[in-house]
């Protein structure tokens, strides 16, 4: 165990370094104090330690939990069963996720239910939607063409206030707890059809589950009177922190809030499975001991996370964003945009549990490595789109259509499986680091800005951050397809292994 623990941690320092160092060279270019950078410090050695412990926790108990689930539900043979149970997980978990509260509490502050409420039975739905599509065998390409097309209608008829909204909120939703979760669902969903297609609808539950929220915002914004309001948090100053009491006293007074917050976010899961252990299950003691002590670690990994990306990272990402916009080269923002979205997803834990999953279903065929290169290379692009429109006020439909327009016509062209990963890529690439650190930039910029709008043009970096995957991925699967046909042509009538062999090499 403590050799998995310092494996699992060795990652985490080689994918939250990158972006601790860019933030602050940042920092110091332009004079932060040394309190804030000691915060912002504090922050992520708490998220190198937070990522190591939840990404061995998942692996112990999260994915274990969501594949018996799944695969029990399975055998009931009874659709109104799995789609009630589906439900429930897909509102409860919802409402319980930590990246959606950051972002309702940002948009919303008076009244946060209404915009958590909302995404949370646009969760519900769209998952029962994605589990019927498994077991009615319906190709993912065809359900996205046909959600995203109502989605776009629907935009046209939404006051703009909510629009980049909706799309954030079909990214903030597939976050830390619910992705290991509806991952390993899906994964026992297919696994007991064990058809030749299996493999394929391993994937695209995530996917779905990003478009309910978008709907259900959207619909939210056509019937609602009222805008949002969303506002810059207040940044935490020098005055707050005059010694190092005061500096710990900032997390010791968060450690509390987040560890109820996670303790009431992983309870209907615990719940749910403790149900289905003694109804249907009945794992041994040894495996259950596992399981809980898995839990355990996924609990305490998640707490000291959110903790850290919050009080640590999110004043600096907002004070970033101010220095930054006031400077009469602003435009440096564009480039390190660039530069930070690169190296930020890697920070992201569900990226590695979407990727760790992808390399075991494929049989090593698509690497994490690959998949980790192609999100990079995606999020770099839409983090600096996302500053280019955060400068100029341009409208996020310029952006958005062409981007997911590309996105679904590559969902007829290459093969089905790259189509569900790629979309379920999105989901997971927005996350909290997304949510607690570029999105306050965003809105950094965008208050110190003098024609800034932070509804219009702030919100929306979680959207294009959830957006260029999708292309990066099905771009990876299309140089697959053509590298595989080449192979075929080598060495005609090879069976699918051998042309998959020749294709790597």
């Amino acid at each position: 165990m403590r050799k998995l623990l310092k494996a699992k941690i060795s990652e985490s320092v080689s994918a939250v370094l990158p972006i601790t160092v860019i933030v602050v060279v940042l920092s110091i270019a332009l004079g932060l104090s040394t309190p804030i950078l000691t915060l912002f410090l504090i922050g992520a050695c708490m998220l190198i330690l937070g990522m190591g412990l939840f990404t061995l926790g998942a692996d112990m108990s999260m994915i274990v939990i969501g594949d018996k689930i799944g695969s029990t539900l399975t055998k009931s043979r009874s659709l109104p069963l799995i789609s009630f149970v589906t439900l429930l997980i897909g509102v409860f978990v919802t409402i319980a996720e930590p990246d959606l509260t950051v972002l309702a509490e940002q948009v919303s502050p008076a009244n946060p239910f209404l915009i958590t409420g909302t995404v949370a039975l646009g969760v519900g739905i769209f998952l029962v939607i994605a589990v019927l599509r498994t077991f009615l065998r319906v190709k993912l390409s065809y359900l996205l063409v046909f959600f995203y097309a109502i989605v776009f209608v629907l935009a046209a008829f939404t006051s703009k206030d909510y629009l980049a909204l909706a799309f954030d909120s079909g990214g903030v939703t597939t976050g830390v707890i619910t992705v290991p979760f509806i991952l390993a669902l899906n994964k026992g969903f297919s696994a007991v059809r064990a058809d030749k297609d299996s493999g394929e609808d391993s994937f695209g539950m995530v996917a779905l589950a990003s478009v309910g929220p978008i709907l259900a915002v959207l619909i939210l914004g056509i019937f609602s009177d009222t805008p949002p309001d969303a506002s810059v948090s207040e940044a935490i100053s020098d005055t707050m922190v005059n010694n190092s009491r005061d500096l710990f006293g900032l997390f010791g007074h968060a450690l509390p809030d987040y560890a109820i917050e996670v303790a009431v976010a992983l309870l209907p899961i615990v719940v749910l499975f403790l149900i289905f252990q003694f109804v249907k299950i009945r794992m041994s003691g040894s495996e259950l001991i596992k399981i809980f002590v898995g839990l355990l670690y996924t609990y305490a990994g998640l707490v000291i996370f959110l903790t850290g990306v919050n009080v640590g990272f999110l004043p600096v990402g907002n004070l970033v964003g101010e220095e930054l916009a006031v400077q009469p080269y602003n435009w440096i923002l564009i480039p390190l945009g660039l530069l930070i979205g690169y190296f930020i997803v890697s920070a992201e834990p569900a990226v590695h549990v979407l990727n760790n999953q992808v390399e075991e279903i494929t049989g090593g065929v698509v690497s994490r490595h690959a998949m980790m290169v192609c999100m990079s290379v995606g999020v770099a692009v839409s983090v600096s789109l996302a500053m280019v429109r955060v400068l100029t006020g341009m409208s996020i439909w310029w952006l958005i259509i062409p981007g997911y327009l590309t996105a679904l016509l590559l969902t007829f062209v290459v093969p089905p499986i790259f189509t569900g990963i790629a979309f379920d890529s999105g989901g997971v690439a927005s996350g909290p680091m997304t949510a607690t650190f570029l999105l306050p930039l965003a809105m950094g910029a965008c208050d110190a800005l003098p024609n800034g709008n932070i509804l219009t043009d702030a919100f929306g970096v979680v959207a294009m951050v959830a957006m260029t995957p999708l292309i990066a991925i099905q771009i990876m699967g299309l140089m697959y397809k053509i590298k595989m046909a080449k192979a075929e042509r080598v060495k005609p009538g090879a069976d699918s292994c051998e042309i998959i062999e020749l294709s790597l090499t």
